[in-house]
């Protein structure tokens, strides 16, 4: 069973800066694929950043230069560097992980961007 809390989310002026953060637990595994996604209302949720163990990454491309995923495997730990902070990314932006086929989701932390 893994454990997985989100924390950083917050309000935000537009062109701000937000940094989140998912720790990992319950698994001795650490070398799992790990995501962010984010859901909006009234929307899908949307697969935004994932990074792999050895720290390979790829990002939707609303994204692309403004944020960044990271690891810090000794710690279980994935962050999402959020930068120029636009309204449209305003959701509640939730942890992923895959482990033995199983699926695994943190509870969620919202991000407001608003003026």
């Amino acid at each position: 069973q893994v454990q997985l809390v989100e924390s950083g989310g917050g309000l935000v002026q537009p062109g701000g800066s937000l940094r989140l953060s998912c720790a990992a637990s319950g698994s001795r595994r650490n070398d799992y694929i790990m995501r962010w996604y984010r859901q909006a209302p009234g929307k899908q949720r949307e697969l935004v950043a994932t990074i792999s163990r050895g720290g390979s990454t790829t990002y939707v491309d609303s994204v692309k230069g403004r944020f960044t995923i990271s690891r810090d495997n000794a710690k279980n730990t994935i962050y999402l560097q959020m930068n120029s902070l636009e309204p449209e990314d305003t959701a509640v932006y939730y942890c992923h992980a895959r482990v033995d086929l199983t699926n695994y989701w943190g509870q969620g932390t919202q991000v407001t961007v608003s003026s």
